[in-house]
C-alpha cells in the first residue's frame, strides 16, 4: 500500500499537482511508518527510513511551495495589500492550544495534599515566591526552569500540580502527548514550538506535562522520526540557544523516570521523588476522603487504619474509602427489616422525626419491609463504621509492587531527592 501511494504521489508531482502530491505523500509516509513498526528485520528497517526521509523531505518542499503560493494569492486578491502576518496555520495550533489553558482554578489548596513537604517547598520556592519576591531572584540566583515530580502512580503528582494550578497567579497549561502529537508531518514539534511561544507571551506560565515519559522516551533505533524531532524540539525549547525561558516553569510528571532520555532528564533542574505515603499521611488522607459522610469513626480508629494500609498509595486510599462508604447503600439493599429511629430533621436540625433504618431480624423493634417500600425523605443512611472500612481494606489491594518501588528508590539515588 505505501508504495502504491508513493508511486501516486510521484507521478501527481511530475505532474506539477503539487497539493495533491503533498497529500499523497503524507500518506504513504503513515503506511511507511506501520512498516517499521513491525518490520524486525533491521536491514530492511534501514532502508525504510532512508525512503521516509527522502520522501518527508520533498514534502516538506511541497508544503512550503503550496502556503508561499496560497499566501500570494491572498495578498493579490487583496489589491495588492500586503500578506497577513497572522499564518492560518499557526492560528489554527492556537486555537487548539488554548484548550489546554486551564482558566478555572481546580481548587485544591497546598493543605489538601498529605504529607510530600519537600516537593510542596520546592514548588513554593519555583512558583510563588519569585512572584511575591521578585528582587530576591536576581543575578545568578534564578528561579528553576523544570521540575520533574516522579513516583509511583497514584502518589499525588497531577493532584500536586492541580494545587500549583490553584495558588499559582500564573497561566497554567497542562498538555498530554495527545495535544502535541499530530498524524501531519512538522505538525507536531511546531505545536511543541507554539505551546513555549504562548507560555512566554502570557508569562508568569507553567507548563504541566503529564505522563512527559509518552513524549520524551530514551531514544532508541526503532524510533520513528516523527518521534524524535518532538523530542528535539522540546529540547530546544526548554533549554536551547536564544530561547527565553524567564518566567517560564515546565513541571513534569511520570512514572516510569528511568524512560526518560538523558537530555530531557537533564534539563528538569530539580527531580523530586513522590514516594509512597507515611502512615500519619494515610490516616489523615483517610479523614480527607470521608469527609462530612455520616460516620462513627475515632481519631484512634483513623490512626489504625494508616498503620494497616501499608503499600496504599493516595488512590488506593480513596479507593478504599470509597468503597466502605457504599457499605451503608448495600446495608439498605440487603436489609429485610428496619426499626423506626428518631432523629433531627434533615430540612430543620432543630426539630426530631422518625426515621427508617435497616436493622437486624432480631432486633426487638424490627419490621418486616424491603427497601422499595421505604419512602425516600424517610430513610435514615447507616453510619460508615470502622468494621466498614477493614472490609474495604481486604478487598481493595494496593495498586503497586515492590519491584516498581525498587526501581524508584533507584532511581531517586542516582538522579533525585525525596519529596
Amino acid at each position: 500500500k505505501a508504495i502504491e501511494t508513493v508511486t501516486q504521489a510521484t507521478e501527481q508531482d511530475r505532474l506539477e499537482n503539487y497539493e495533491e502530491a503533498y497529500r499523497l505523500y503524507n500518506s504513504a509516509l503513515e503506511y511507511f511508518m506501520l512498516a517499521i513498526k513491525y518490520d524486525k528485520n533491521p536491514r530492511s528497517v534501514e532502508s525504510l527510513r532512508q525512503k521516509c526521509s527522502e520522501y518527508m523531505n520533498r514534502a516538506e518542499t511541497l508544503k512550503e511551495y503550496i502556503n508561499n503560493k496560497s499566501h500570494k494569492a491572498e495578498a493579490a486578491g487583496r489589491n495588492g495589500g500586503t500578506a497577513d502576518d497572522d499564518d492560518k496555520e499557526t492560528s489554527e495550533m492556537r486555537e487548539a492550544l488554548e484548550g489546554a489553558i486551564v482558566a478555572e482554578k481546580p481548587n485544591v489548596k497546598w493543605d489538601d495534599v498529605c504529607g510530600l513537604e519537600s516537593a510542596k517547598e520546592a514548588l513554593k520556592e519555583a512558583v510563588i515566591l519569585p512572584l511575591k519576591f521578585p528582587h530576591l531572584f536576581k543575578g545568578n540566583r534564578t528561579p528553576w526552569r523544570g521540575i520533574l515530580l516522579f513516583g509511583p502512580p497514584g502518589t499525588g503528582k497531577s493532584y500536586l500540580a492541580k494545587a500549583v494550578a490553584t495558588e499559582a497567579d500564573s497561566t497554567f497549561f497542562s498538555v498530554s502527548s495527545s495535544d502535541l502529537v499530530s498524524k501531519w508531518v512538522g505538525q507536531s514539534e511546531k505545536l511543541v514550538k507554539n505551546l513555549f511561544q504562548m507560555a512566554r507571551e502570557q508569562k508568569p506560565a507553567i507548563i504541566f506535562i503529564d505522563e512527559v515519559d509518552s513524549l520524551a522516551g530514551n531514544r532508541s533505533e526503532g524510533e520513528s522520526e516523527s518521534a524524535r524531532r518532538i523530542k528535539t524540539e522540546l529540547m530546544v525549547q526548554m533549554a536551547g540557544v536564544g530561547n527565553d525561558m524567564d518566567g517560564v516553569l515546565v513541571l513534569g510528571a511520570t512514572n516510569i523516570p528511568w524512560c526518560l532520555d538523558s537530555a530531557i532528564r537533564r534539563r528538569f533542574e530539580k527531580r523530586i521523588y513522590i514516594p509512597l505515603p507515611e502512615a500519619k499521611a494515610r490516616s489523615e488522607m483517610f479523614r480527607l476522603n470521608v469527609g462530612d459522610t455520616p460516620n462513627s469513626l475515632s481519631d484512634e480508629d483513623y490512626e489504625k487504619l494508616g498503620e494497616h494500609a501499608v503499600g496504599y498509595s493516595g488512590s488506593d486510599v480513596a479507593v478504599v474509602v470509597r468503597d466502605a462508604l457504599f457499605m451503608p447503600v448495600r446495608k439498605v439493599q440487603m436489609a429485610t427489616h428496619f426499626k423506626k429511629v428518631r432523629a433531627p430533621s434533615k430540612e430543620d436540625e432543630t426539630q426530631m422525626r422518625d426515621y427508617l433504618q435497616p436493622c437486624s431480624p432480631g432486633d426487638p423493634f424490627a419490621i418486616e419491609m424491603s427497601w422499595t417500600e421505604v419512602e425516600g425523605p424517610d430513610l435514615l443512611e447507616p453510619m460508615v463504621t470502622k468494621r466498614d472500612m477493614d472490609k474495604a481494606l481486604i478487598n481493595v489491594k494496593p495498586s503497586t509492587n515492590k519491584a516498581d518501588l525498587v526501581e524508584h528508590e533507584k532511581f531517586t539515588s542516582e538522579f533525585g531527592q525525596e519529596g
